[in-house]
């Protein structure tokens, strides 16, 4: 074993989204950060495989635009996503519908509420608009003093058409957050359409993995080191298993929650939600328009879908396709025939001549969030230990990165220290 001696203000157990960012604002303040990831590379589930020049996700959360932690990440700017336009396609009824183009605000809800119940429906068309755009406009503190109960309660009382929520809400929110039955805090469901009606969904260039590589390029050099597995971890040491011993003035544990739990016995695991990831090329584009398809009548396996290449042409070769499908909950055995014939009738075309580039399952991809849920779980276990990660906030990437804001934020406090970013006022993320 290899003895370092090496000593930090704050060591980070965990280079994902949550220790990354928390690394950024600890940094940005002044102090020396040691960030310890076991994975040969940095991300954790924000991962992308390179496969015959193909860029593979293997889990493949959505992101939203508009959210303000996804803006302060270092080295994100809007070269770095590829926004889904139109927004989404509907699958209902054996047909594709339009929902209208996302654009932030209140006004941008009305037109895409428009857009879904154009028709002979004003009054469904009506009633949408106005509940998406209260929710556009309305502010953090007063969503989370709703009563709390399941997603798809709430919304059978929200007074909409039934058509609405089936052919609209509940698929969205189903991708959303990776919850096909839609058991999740009916809080956390109300963050997530608020943030769907300010702003677009998108994915990063070049792959979920881009963001994760960015920010560790943003961090000063040596402030992250791969390959390194923690063994024991205290308040003022962490034990590796490859390079011996680094000494600490406070330990911030950013894992996942299972990994952290084994770290910090006592710790909470949560449920999972699975998600299976399919990938295909096929000779012709099936849909020559970057958008997300969902589909409303639940009439096979796939969640939603999209053609990759069209939204991030940078993910797939020259001249290439890659259709990217989510597969939620508990894959069937004969997954990729299924999963076939469901995109035959999503696309309306054949897909038995398309190659399967890779399948990617993780049972553990998404912390859920059934009611009740605290969106604020604190991420200060004592003066000098700390927890982020989505499994203490939204389990949506920018759920991670508020988390490790907060860490950062909770260890400057106990430092007296000032925040990185004074003006930065935390909401829950969405």
């Amino acid at each position: 074993m290899l003895s370092t001696a090496d000593h930090a203000d704050v060591v980070i157990v965990g280079a994902g989204l949550a220790g990354l960012t928390a690394a950024h604002h600890l940094t940005s303040a002044g102090l020396a950060v040691r960030v310890l990831e076991a994975a040969p590379q940095v991300g954790g589930r924000m991962a992308t495989d390179h496969v015959d020049g193909f860029r593979l996700d293997r889990i493949g959360q959505l992101l939203n635009a508009s959210h303000p932690e996804l803006h302060r990440a270092p080295g994100i700017d809007p070269v770095t996503l590829r926004r889904f336009q139109p927004g989404v396609l509907v699958h209902s009824g054996g047909r594709l519908h339009r929902t209208g183009e996302v654009r932030g605000g209140a006004r941008s809800a009305l037109t895409r509420a428009r857009a879904l119940a154009s028709g002979p429906r004003p009054l469904d068309q009506a009633r949408l608009g106005a509940s998406l755009a209260r929710l556009a406009g309305t502010p953090t503190e007063r969503l989370l003093a709703r009563r709390e109960r399941p997603a798809l309660e709430a919304l059978a009382a929200r007074g909409l058409p039934t058509r609405t929520i089936t052919t609209f809400l509940r698929p969205l929110l189903t991708a959303l957050l990776s919850d096909p039955d839609l058991t999740t805090s009916s809080r956390c469901a109300d963050l997530a359409l608020r943030g769907f009606a300010r702003g677009r969904l998108c994915v990063p260039a070049g792959g979920a993995a881009t963001l994760p590589e960015r920010m560790a390029a943003a961090l000063p050099p040596g402030t992250v080191r791969t390959g390194v597995r923690v063994k024991d971890a205290s308040i003022s040491r962490v034990l590796t298993a490859e390079h011996g011993e680094f000494t600490c003035r406070s330990l911030v544990v950013a894992t996942g929650a299972r990994a952290a739990a084994e770290l910090l016995p006592g710790l909470r695991v949560p449920g999972f939600h699975p998600v299976t990831v399919l990938h295909h090329t096929a000779a012709a584009t099936p849909l020559a328009a970057p958008a997300l398809v969902l589909d409303a009548d639940r009439a096979g396996p796939v969640s939603h879908t999209a053609v990759m290449s069209e939204v991030d042409p940078s993910r797939a070769p020259h001249g290439r396709v890659l259709i990217t499908s989510t597969v939620l909950g508990t894959p069937p055995d004969d997954l990729d025939r299924r999963v076939r014939r469901h995109l035959a009738a999503l696309y309306g075309t054949g897909t038995g001549d398309w190659e399967l580039l890779a399948v990617r399952h993780d049972p553990e991809a998404v912390p859920a969030m059934p009611a009740p849920h605290d969106l604020r779980r604190s991420v200060r276990l004592l003066a000098g230990l700390y927890v982020c990660g989505d499994h203490r906030d939204m389990s949506t990437p920018q759920g991670a990165l508020h988390s490790g804001h907060r860490a950062a934020q909770a260890i400057l406090r106990d430092l007296g220290l000032p925040p990185a970013h004074p003006s930065t006022r935390l909401e829950a993320a969405a």
